[in-house]
Formats: structure tokens, C-alpha cells, sequence
């Protein structure tokens, strides 16, 4: 059966929020909204006020990671004053949830490449998830959506080393590419696993940039925008994303392209649906 794969034009926190009431799916318990806090100096990532009606609808607490490299988001002060700076904690309830150790080691028995998975210990404090990602292009994954989100968003900052250096951490910046992208779509079976698929998925296609928003210094956005989709499974809505890219009319899609195909971006996608986390087969409902 195809996965259903809500999409709407209209990019505003209004349909944000009708699409989830759409999708008719309630999220329980204690609720993680996960979401990118954007790296300082970088452009194209969503603002917390682009978010509010969904959050606020929801009721959630909105958790992140600490990256594996150094920046503004590399230590819990430094990534709280971002948070702080950017206007997220301002608005919501904030939870890093790798600010203190020892991290959560998930296992992944029938993984392709890694067989555990390390996140944010306080992980295990939520029932339910909202996953909320900005759809974009991505220096080493070729994009970052949904996918990207559940593995090296929720993996702390030593699981994020590991995943990339596909269980070699000191390997972290040049392990095997397609082996990282397998190990991303291990990582990512295991958060859907703690949750019990009890997660709703919406991805934004707005600011669309080659790099991601982990990058200080990002190129601008090369296309228009496109739409925003909502869905139960992580595979079909990034399928659905790169689809639209290569559908969409704009003539600088090539830019956008060239980054997932050099890449070999969709292969996180085709891991993902290989280990059952997804179906690349969806029906796109226009809302």
C-alpha cells in the first residue's frame, strides 16, 4: 500500500498547523518536537516564530543535539545561548537532550553498516515525537529531511562522530560515503523503534540552499520555494521531497540536483526503505 504524503503550496504557520489537523493523527504523552536550531551566521534556517502554531497546538517540549564539530552548537552553554539568541527559548520549553551524559546506546541488530546507535540519554523522557525539518540540500548527505532528522539530529554529539565514521569515530570526516548513508538510515530505524512509529513528520520545502543549516556560511537558496508536506513515514515524505525538486519548473533546479546526485544523496532513502522504515511509493494528497 503507498504511504499517504499531504502537500500544500502555502508556506505559512497557518498550513503548517492544517496539515497536521489534516493528517488526523494525535501525538501523546510527552511530546519531542525535534528540530534544527540553526547554526550562528547561517541564513536559510526556519525561525522559531515559523513554527508556533503547530507547537503551540501540540503542546510539546523542543529538543535538539549537540553537533560533533566545534561552533556555536558544540557544547551545551554555547548551544543553550543560541538557542537563547535565536529566539527559541524565548518561545518554548527547550531540552538538549545529550547536555549531560552518559548517551543512550540503541542497538540495531539487522543494521547495514552499524550495529548501535548513540543518542541524547534524555531521549527516554518522551512518548511521542513531532519531527519537524527543513527540507534542503547538504554538504555530505546531498540533502537533509526527515531521515536526517531521526539519525544524526537525535544522535549526540559522540553518536553523530560514530555514525558518520560508520562505527570508527576517530574515522569521522572520511568514512566510506554510501556506507555513512546506510549507517544514517540504520540510525535512523532505532529513534523510530523508541518511539513506536508514535511520530508525525513534516518537512518544509522554503530556503532552499545546497548546504545545510549546520553551515555558518551557507550559499543562498538556488530555487524557489516549493510547499510544505506532512506525513507517517520518513522515507515516503523525503521521496516525495526530492521528487518535487526534479519536477518543479524553476530553472535553477540543476544547482539543487547536482548537490543530491554528487552525493548520491537518494541512497539514505533507498537504505531507509531496504530496512523497512518506509515506503518510496506514496500517494501525494494536495491539500
Amino acid at each position: 500500500m503507498k504511504s499517504k504524503v499531504y502537500f500544500t503550496k502555502e508556506i505559512t504557520p497557518q498550513s503548517v498547523l492544517t496539515l497536521y489537523k489534516t493528517l488526523g493523527k494525535t501525538l501523546s504523552g510527552n511530546i519531542a518536537i525535534k528540530v534544527h536550531s540553526g547554526e550562528e551566521g547561517n541564513q536559510n534556517f526556519l525561525r522559531p516564530e515559523f513554527w508556533k502554531d503547530v507547537v503551540d497546538h501540540v503542546g510539546g517540549t523542543i529538543v535538539e543535539c549537540n553537533t560533533a564539530y566545534d561552533g556555536a552548537r558544540s557544547t551545551p552553554e554555547r548551544h543553550k545561548a543560541l538557542f537563547k539568541k535565536h529566539g527559541w527559548s524565548d518561545m518554548y520549553p527547550v531540552d538538549l537532550l545529550d547536555a549531560k551524559g552518559p548517551d543512550l546506546e540503541l542497538p540495531i541488530p539487522g543494521g547495514k553498516q552499524i550495529k548501535k546507535n548513540f543518542v541524547g540519554k534524555d531521549i527516554v523522557n518522551y512518548d511521542s515525537c513531532l519531527v519537524l525539518s527543513h527540507f534542503k540540500g547538504h554538504p555530505m548527505g546531498g540533502f537533509g529531511g526527515a531521515l536526517k532528522q531521526l539519525s544524526i539530529g537525535f544522535a549526540s554529539a559522540y553518536g553523530k562522530k560514530y555514525i558518520h565514521g560508520v562505527g570508527k569515530t576517530e574515522n569521522f570526516w572520511n568514512g566510506e560515503h554510501d556506507a555513512f548513508l546506510e549507517s544514517m538510515a540504520d540510525a535512523a530505524g532505532t529513534v523510530m523503534e523508541h518511539f513506536k512509529n508514535e511520530i508525525v513528520y513534516i518537512n518544509v520545502m522554503k530556503n532552499m540552499s545546497v548546504d545545510c543549516d549546520c553551515c555558518a556560511v551557507a550559499e543562498d537558496p538556488c530555487i524557489k520555494d516549493i510547499g510544505v508536506l506532512i506525513s507517517l513515514d520518513p522515507v515516503a515524505i523525503d521521496q516525495a521531497c526530492v521528487d518535487l525538486v526534479y519536477a518543479c519548473d524553476d530553472p535553477n533546479k540543476g544547482h539543487l540536483i547536482e548537490r543530491i546526485e554528487s552525493r548520491n544523496g537518494i541512497h539514505t532513502v533507498e537504505a531507509a526503505a531496504a530496512l523497512g522504515l518506509g515506503s518510496r511509493e506514496y500517494e501525494l494528497i494536495v491539500v
